[in-house]
């Protein structure tokens, strides 16, 4: 009797141990374990005779790739969102995709809120002050903060992870605007919140928190425009996609303090180039994309992703199709 053949996997990243040994299990796998992600070229040569990639930004999945891969059924992205994904371009060549949705939606909606209360209180500049050995004793006129309690939050997108956000605002008693291409009647009476158009709720939040997905209407959809029409008190929250804010734009709103500040777990460039100009301003607070970095969490998203690619291979239905 032959042996069975297992079906090649490419894993593009390390991931947490239980989602690892599903695949292994199954599959023949080989992980990419080098601290920088895979080159081009490299993604494409361990992909030449895969069935399957699970796959995760920053690889880009597109026809190139595809034609590089002509064995490859099926793509599972480690990730909610799907943007770094030709998802047509698999469509067209009956290539499956999953993904990992509801999964993020409570560890993201608090890495919103610890950016948030980082940003308004100024937390990373005091840690420096104390660390740096230059606290001189408490003044009543050193590092004001920015009130939460009772403030205006706008959440722009009010999907799980919006709402989920404004639930928690319910405990500091905090007014909750947002805008959406639909009314949520049922979550606005849950979270206490009202749906307005996104320029009202620029102009009236002392917080603006995005979590809308990222697609073409929502490419750049706060640049210098929507970012002067925030108070200049108003802190930027972004625990979405990157692109959906124009990076340039933000910069410049926060070295002329056009805003007061603004916390961002995502950005345009990621990872952020050595030296980008985002990282020199006091008044951001910055964090490397770990809205989903807890270890329940992670393994979850593992273990879906790892059930998304077998089905694949079996030539069933995902269980988290996109």
């Amino acid at each position: 009797m032959k042996p069975e053949v297992k079906s090649k996997v490419f894993v593009g990243f390390p991931i947490p141990q239980a989602g690892l040994e599903k695949l292994q299990a199954q599959c023949d796998v080989t992980v990419w374990d080098k601290a920088e992600a895979a080159s081009r070229e490299e993604l494409l040569a361990a992909l030449r005779d895969c069935e399957g990639f699970l796959s995760m930004a920053p690889y880009r999945v597109d026809d190139a790739l595809l034609d590089a891969a002509p064995g490859l059924k099926v793509v599972s992205n480690h990730a909610v969102g799907v943007d770094n994904i030709d998802v047509a371009a698999c469509k067209k060549r009956g290539v499956l995709v999953g993904n990992t949705p509801d999964v993020l939606t409570d560890t993201v909606a608090d890495v919103t809120w610890a950016l948030l209360l980082a940003t308004a209180w100024r937390v990373v500049e005091a840690d420096e002050l104390v660390r740096g050995g230059q606290w001189g004793g408490l003044k009543p006129t050193d590092y004001w903060g920015a009130d939460v309690t009772g403030a205006t939050l706008g959440i722009v997108g009010f999907g799980r992870i919006g709402q989920a956000v404004a639930r928690r605002a319910r405990g500091f008693g905090m007014t909750v605007l947002y805008s959406s291409r639909e009314a949520k009647p049922e979550a606005e009476q849950e979270a206490g919140a009202r749906r307005v158009e996104l320029d009202e709720l620029l102009r009236h939040s002392d917080f603006v928190s995005l979590h809308c997905a990222l697609a073409p209407e929502t490419r750049g959809l706060i640049g210098a425009e929507q970012l002067k029409q925030m108070k200049p008190s108003a802190i930027l929250v972004n625990t979405a996609r990157g692109a959906i804010v124009d990076q340039t734009a933000l910069v410049e709103a926060l070295k002329t303090t056009a805003i007061r500040g603004a916390g961002l777990d995502v950005f345009a460039v990621e990872p952020v180039p050595q030296g980008d100009a985002i990282t020199h301003l006091p008044n951001v607070v910055l964090t490397p994309h770990i809205g989903s970095a807890t270890e329940k969490t992670r393994t979850q998203m593992a273990l879906i992703a790892a059930d998304n690619l077998l089905a694949g291979l079996r030539g069933e239905r995902l269980p988290h199709a996109v």
